[in-house]
This record gives C-alpha cells, sequence and structure tokens, in this order.
C-alpha cells in the first residue's frame, strides 16, 4: 500500500479486517495459521490480505517459532507511587502469582504519559522481549487499545473497555458495589452523600459516577444533593476535597472515597476541624486494606480483591497465547467491611 505522499506503508491487521469484512481477531488467526476461522473466512483473509499488499512482521512471526516466556506491563504512574497504592501492589502480586505458576517472567516499565507507553509497546514486540501484555487503568477511547490491535500484540485488560472483540478483559461489578454502598447508608438513615472521586479521565471512574446515580435512584436517596470531587487518588487531594466537602454550608452526612489512602487522610482534616468520624460524618472507603483496619477509627470499606481480578486477567492472557480464545469476566460485587467510621444517622 502506498501512502498520499507515494512512500510504502505497512498494511495493518485493522485494514485487512475492513476490506475483508471481518473481525480483527479472525485475521489474527487467519493470517497466522491458527485456529478459531473456518476455511471460508481463512480464504477469505488471505484474498484481502493479497489485494492489500499485506506482509508479515518478521519480528511478530518469530514470536510464534520462538516464545519470549515473558509478559509486560506498563503503568502510566510515577514509581513513588507505588510506595503508598495499595491497589497497585495488589494488583502487581495478582498477576505475579499466575505468571509465576506458568513458568512466565514479569516484565514490569512505568512511564509518565499514554503516548510513552505505546512507544514501549512497539519496542518490546519488534525486540520480541514479550509475548503479550496486560493494560490496567483503561482510559475513555484509550489509544493503547487501538494500538495494541494495530500492531497484533496480544493483550488483556484489567477493567471494562467498549469494542474489546479482540482483547480478553477482566471487570468488576461496578453497579453491584455502588448499590451495596448506597443501600447500607440508607440503611443508617443518611438521605445524601458524597463522593471523592479518583481521576476523571479513567474508564472505571465513569464507571462508578454512573453506578452511582442509578444506585441512588434505586435506594430512593437525593441525586439533586448528591456531590462528586475528582481527584488523583492522592492523600493530599483527598484531603482537600474533605475540607472543601465539610466547609459547606451543608455539610454530608457521610463521604464515599475511591480508595483507601484519601479515606484515611480525610480523617485528620475532620480531627482538625473539631468534628469526628462517625458522629458529625460517616466515611467509607472503596477499596479495602490493611491501612482501613489501623486507622482511628476503623474504616468501613469495600474489599476488591484486585489481587484476584489482576490474577484472572494474567490468566485469560495466558490462554489467548496458548488457544487464541478471548473471554470477558466479571468479578461479583466487592464485600462490605463494617468499622468504626460509619454509624446512624443522628436526627
Amino acid at each position: 500500500m502506498v501512502d498520499s505522499a507515494g512512500r510504502s506503508s505497512r498494511v495493518t491487521i485493522r485494514q485487512v479486517a475492513t476490506h475483508a469484512g471481518v473481525s480483527e481477531a479472525a485475521v489474527s488467526y487467519a493470517l497466522n495459521g491458527r485456529r478459531g476461522v473456518s476455511s471460508q473466512t481463512r480464504a477469505k483473509v488471505l484474498a484481502a490480505a493479497g489485494e492489500l499488499g499485506w506482509a508479515p512482521n518478521i519480528a511478530a512471526r518469530s514470536l510464534g517459532l520462538s516464545r519470549a516466556n515473558a509478559i509486560g506491563l506498563v503503568l502510566v504512574r510515577p514509581p513513588r507511587v507505588l510506595i503508598v497504592d495499595s491497589y497497585l501492589t495488589q494488583m502487581l502480586s495478582g498477576v505475579e502469582a499466575e505468571l509465576n505458576r506458568s513458568g512466565m517472567s514479569l516484565l514490569l516499565h512505568l512511564v509518565d504519559a499514554v503516548d510513552d507507553s505505546m512507544d514501549v509497546y512497539r519496542k518490546w514486540w519488534a525486540g520480541r522481549h514479550v509475548d503479550g501484555v496486560i493494560v490496567t487503568e483503561v482510559r475513555e477511547d484509550d489509544p493503547r487499545i487501538a494500538a495494541l490491535v494495530d500492531l497484533g500484540l496480544p493483550a488483556a485488560v484489567i477493567g471494562g473497555h467498549r469494542g474489546l472483540d479482540t482483547i480478553s478483559s477482566v471487570d468488576v461489578d461496578t453497579a453491584g458495589t455502588a448499590g451495596r454502598i448506597a443501600d447500607y447508608l440508607r440503611a443508617l438513615g443518611h438521605r445524601s452523600f458524597a463522593r471523592v472521586a479518583g481521576t476523571a479521565e479513567l474508564l472505571h471512574t465513569r464507571q462508578r459516577d454512573v453506578a452511582y446515580l442509578d444506585a441512588l435512584t434505586r435506594a430512593g436517596l437525593d441525586r439533586d444533593r448528591y456531590r462528586v470531587l475528582h481527584t488523583n487518588y492522592s492523600a493530599v487531594e483527598g484531603m482537600g476535597a474533605m475540607l472543601e466537602l465539610m466547609s459547606d454550608s451543608s455539610p454530608p452526612t457521610a463521604v464515599v472515597f475511591d480508595n483507601d489512602v484519601m479515606a484515611a487522610a480525610a480523617l485528620k482534616v475532620v480531627h482538625d476541624m473539631g468534628r469526628s468520624v462517625p458522629g458529625d460524618v460517616s466515611v467509607i472507603a472503596w477499596d479495602d486494606s490493611d491501612l482501613c483496619q489501623i486507622t482511628v477509627p476503623a474504616i468501613t470499606a469495600v474489599e476488591q480483591t484486585p489481587a484476584h481480578q489482576a490474577e484472572l486477567t494474567a490468566r485469560a492472557l495466558l490462554t489467548t497465547l496458548t488457544t487464541g480464545e478471548i473471554t470477558h469476566t466479571t468479578v461479583p460485587p466487592g464485600t462490605l467491611h463494617v468499622r468504626q467510621s460509619t454509624r446512624p444517622l443522628r436526627l
């Protein structure tokens, strides 16, 4: 294929799929001689590839003969975050647990921006450093997904993503978890609450945005009095959000935090304002951890088992590498552990 400037450009799997009128997964299987497509589909794909002038990626083709026995994971986070983010450490432990059982290694790389991660994918795949990658913290319209499909690099996603017909995913039942929190607060007598959310650009944050609104409606709570403040998940921004909420002329009677670090930091804000948890405000964390259990008061939290979700994601990717099978799994709602940071609302 020749571009507008008359230069030769490499034909991608996506272009072959569009030309043949089949999925990108079918193209990948057909071009690599793998099971999972009919003889008619295989013939259609090969004909389309020939018409477009598709040529195999030598590095990718050689992977079929020589495995790297490694899975890659690129995190868009500064290194210092790993020290305090319990979700990331649990997630990494889950991936490692599954890979260790399969004799695979984990290649971890940290970058500052999403675009940087795509550069890493290209280098890894061209150099045969990994057999596949795990993607986490997916954004809305995440460019990494399209890049992986174009490269033909096998992948699996921790979390959900629309239109994933060629990449396995393991999501959580966000609606079910939000419903449990809303129902619990309603049972305590709360009629409105606020939420200190994570980064707005993340897909799972948007999923929680929608899930909480739906949960409020189902629980009969006042959506008009519900406030959401988006943060970067840090203790500093969590404290700032709590200060803003509690300084309001009509502060919420309960606040739900999208992670444990912000919830724990918020306890100090309430104490410094001369108020108490749960006397003046109840506090709940979406992610449970040891931190939630050692604070005073101990924090009511949802156990999300990120290690289990990550373990299932690694297993799904290994299945794809072995059989070509693409799966989409949803983990059941998290367990709500009630502790001292919540109490019935005083009338």
